[in-house]
């Protein structure tokens, strides 16, 4: 993974925390938005620095969550109205 810098660890922070409740972005829209290369690289922020932002309003592209985290994040995402069928996020209405 290329080197992230404070700066864009602080983007992709306030990115996340700017995102409403009863919407989502992908890691994508977040990527895209701090003009990130990759995905991941917002994956590998929010995994190393995401305990006091909304992390549960940061989902897939196919709006799926991970496996390790979907009872906890759809729980959350359901409780602020996001729409969810079937375990997956209703990107076309959710997302910003």
């Amino acid at each position: 993974m290329a080197a992230t810098t404070e700066e864009q660890v602080e983007r992709v922070r306030e990115l996340v925390a700017a995102i409403p409740p009863g919407r989502v972005a992908t890691y994508g829209d977040i990527a895209a938005a701090a003009g990130l290369s990759s995905p991941r690289t917002v994956g590998w922020i929010m995994r190393t620095d995401s305990a006091d932002l909304p992390w549960h309003r940061v989902i897939g592209a196919s709006g799926r969550p991970a496996a390790h985290l979907a009872t906890r994040q759809l729980r959350l995402l359901t409780e602020e109205g996001v729409p969810i069928t079937d375990g997956r996020v209703d990107l076309r209405t959710a997302r910003l």
